[in-house]
């Protein structure tokens, strides 16, 4: 590659009928200065095309750390109403056999624990609510992030 210092130094013999001297300077003097703002910008953009490269690198991590939260986080809430479920299904059945033992108790203690179940529901529809929203705003926080990049 031609450096500016090539151009700048370039000399050319002289012949019989040959070129302008003073023209043919003044043209390599335009030439190397452009050619040195060139290859200047061309260095700076270079540096912004690593530096761009190394934000990018580090957007892709957050973006795999946000997917593997998101991850644990949806497992976490399948974990949870899954959990949700088997204590509904077992305090349904303990309410179930008391019933049986005393029907005034029984009546009582099904309606406690459909209160229970629904607050349970409640509960976790508050808490799939309140983490999606968390997540979309995450999300849409990374997307702006990257728009400005």
């Amino acid at each position: 590659m031609i450096t500016p210092m090539d151009i700048r130094n370039k000399e050319f013999k002289k012949g019989f009928k040959g070129y302008k001297e003073d023209e043919v300077d003044e043209f390599l003097d335009k030439l190397t200065a452009d050619y040195e703002r060139i290859y200047r910008e061309n260095g700076e953009l270079k540096d912004r095309i690593s530096i761009d490269n190394e934000r990018i690198e580090s957007y892709n991590s957050m973006e795999k750390s946000l997917q593997s939260t998101l991850l644990i986080a949806q497992t976490t809430a399948e974990d949870i109403v899954a959990n949700s479920r088997k204590k509904s299904e077992m305090i349904i059945k303990e309410a179930e056999e008391q019933a049986r033992k005393i029907i005034e108790d029984a009546n009582s203690s099904v309606i406690n624990i459909n209160k229970d179940f629904e607050e349970l529901k409640k509960e976790v529809q508050v808490f799939k609510t309140r983490f999606r929203t968390l997540l979309e705003s995450e999300l849409e926080a990374l997307n702006a992030t990257l728009k400005d990049i």
